[in-house]
């Protein structure tokens, strides 16, 4: 009998040694990274796009080789601007209150919408319409950043009216980072035409010397980064009203909701009804910002009733 391992056999033998080796992260698509998360290199990309058959690659390469060529010369660049558009404007760091059901509804009302247009177009829409409605959409990519940045101030300063004089001087002090947002878009967004017209001058500068078109090319690519840092930037701009949460948790909602009857007047006083019959013209012109409206509205009670935000002192 052995006590403490003092025994005719002696203690028994110390486990054998295997190093930690931590699991493998789980393996994300290509896709899904494109969608949520950082874009994959430009290695990763060819090497899942060298299992496609070479006929398909020959295929893309005959007829659309200069295309093919472009995009990957700008893919890096695109990965670039989006990455930092990302970390000057965080997608979600603008949400203290995050509602999964709510998102998930306006996300499922927005495809909806569109639908519901595209439908609308094919049974009533003529070819003027259909380049009306093409050019309305660019307007309003290019004009939203800029309303919001109209309409933001009025509606802040209504809201803290409306609060608590012990609490305004608080949100006055979380509107820093709202401000900072603001002047990185609107100087990202100013630089663009003038990194354009500057790079374009240089290269009529360079006429008659040699390697004159790459140099031209190597000129603009500053102007082709700053634009798509503000494409990548200006979705996230809108949706977060330039990070006006930490102000107010009703704020993006409420900015929502007033852009887009704003978005509403300004298309009737542009291109006027929706093709179609008038009813249905008009439930299509209504029908959309009514229903982000109501959402909107649906998200302030929500943080009103589970979390005690109110927009009253």
């Amino acid at each position: 009998m052995s006590h403490g391992g003092n025994g005719p056999y002696g203690p028994p033998p110390p486990p054998p040694y295997r190093p930690y080796v931590p699991y493998p992260p789980p393996h994300t698509p290509l896709w899904r990274r494109f969608r949520e998360d950082e874009w994959p290199t430009l290695r990763e990309v060819l090497r899942s796009a060298s299992q496609l058959h070479a006929c398909l690659w020959m295929v893309a390469l005959c007829c659309f080789g200069p295309t093919v060529v472009g995009l990957l010369i700008c893919y890096p660049l695109a990965r670039s601007a989006r990455t930092q558009a990302r970390r000057v404007f965080p997608p979600s760091a603008h949400l203290r209150i995050h509602f999964p059901d709510v998102v998930r509804i306006q996300r499922n009302r927005a495809w909806a919408a569109l639908a519901a247009t595209f439908a609308l177009m094919v049974a009533y829409a003529s070819p003027d319409d259909w380049d009306q409605a093409i050019q309305q959409f660019a307007l309003r990519m290019a004009i939203s950043p800029w309303l919001l940045l109209l309409s933001a101030p009025l509606v802040i300063t209504v809201i803290i009216r409306l609060a608590a004089p012990a609490a305004r001087a608080g949100m006055r002090a979380r509107l820093r980072p709202s401000l900072r947002s603001a002047l990185w878009y609107c100087g990202a967004f100013a630089a663009t035409p003038g990194l354009f017209v500057g790079g374009f001058y240089l290269s009529h500068q360079l006429d008659g010397v040699t390697l004159a078109p790459l140099l031209s090319i190597v000129l603009l690519l500053p102007a082709l980064w700053m634009g798509l840092f503000v494409a990548f930037a200006s979705p996230t701009v809108v949706r977060s009203a330039f990070q006006t949460a930490p102000v107010h948790a009703a704020l993006p909602a409420l900015l929502t909701g007033v852009l887009v009857w704003e978005f509403a007047a300004i298309s009737l006083a542009m291109g006027g009804l929706p093709p179609g019959p008038t009813a249905l013209a008009l439930i299509a012109a209504i029908g959309g910002p009514a229903t982000v409206s109501a959402l909107a509205w649906w998200e302030i009670h929500r943080l009103r009733t589970s979390h005690g935000v109110r927009l009253r002192a």
